[in-house]
């Protein structure tokens, strides 16, 4: 019986959450090409309700450490295992074509001094972190005449900066791509709403549901459509 009762107090729950996130706009950003309705909104609202439904469902789990063990060499192959790349360049470029570089770009350099995307912070020369990516893809396009491009996941932190950041490589040999991951509302915990429903609506109200969101972000962005379609 109150296994019943905490079942519908999850449900409802998710009811009361998921009624207050089909009000937010801010969830919408850019659709799946060709998609009417545009899908990736509501992918977006159905991600994060499947994750919080995950967490409801797990509150009381905890991890069973003798199950986590150091990954195999069939799971994580050495370096010096992997077959010598070919001698013939030709083959080489053919494998490089089929490269895309995609970088992690949502975190802010706050706790290194840097009010903007941590990409940007100096690191060696006067260079950023993003211009040593530029210019180690700029060396490898420019070996081998391929055309690897550069992927950045940009976070609702980081996006705009972003955008005028990466004008200052327009005249480099390489295709910038750039998309948003998930932007998820954080939750008051009392009464389970959405921040954002509670007159929070700016930047503090909503959080970037971390690395792990870069498979369905990417999905749902249509950068990989695109990519493959190349």
């Amino acid at each position: 019986m109150a296994a019943a009762a905490a079942a519908v107090s999850v449900d409802e729950k998710l009811e009361k959450l998921r009624a207050e996130v089909a009000k937010f706009d801010q969830i919408r950003r850019v659709p799946l090409p060709h998609s009417t309705p545009p899908l990736h909104y509501e992918n977006e609202k159905a991600g994060f309700i499947s994750l919080v439904s995950r967490y409801l469902s797990g509150e009381a789990e905890q991890i069973e450490w003798s199950k986590i063990q150091t990954p195999t060499d069939e799971v994580v192959v050495p370096y010096d295992t992997l077959a010598s790349p070919p001698e013939d360049l030709e083959e080489t470029k053919k494998l490089l074509d089929k490269l895309v570089v995609l970088k992690l770009n949502g975190g802010l350099g706050t706790t290194m001094g840097c009010t903007g995307p941590k990409s940007v912070i100096e690191v060696r020369n006067g260079f950023t972190f993003l211009d040593l990516i530029v210019i180690q893809i700029e060396s490898l396009n420019k070996k081998y005449g391929c055309s690897v491009p550069l992927l950045l996941m940009n976070s609702f932190n980081t996006h705009d900066d972003t955008q005028k950041i990466v004008e200052k490589y327009s005249n480099s040999n390489i295709e910038i791509h750039t998309f948003n991951q998930s932007q998820y509302p954080r939750i008051v915990t009392e009464d389970f709403l959405p921040l954002p429903s509670k007159g929070k609506s700016g930047k503090d109200g909503w959080y970037p549901p971390g690395h792990g969101d870069v498979f369905p972000s990417l999905n749902n962005s249509g950068k990989l459509d695109l990519l493959l379609a190349q």
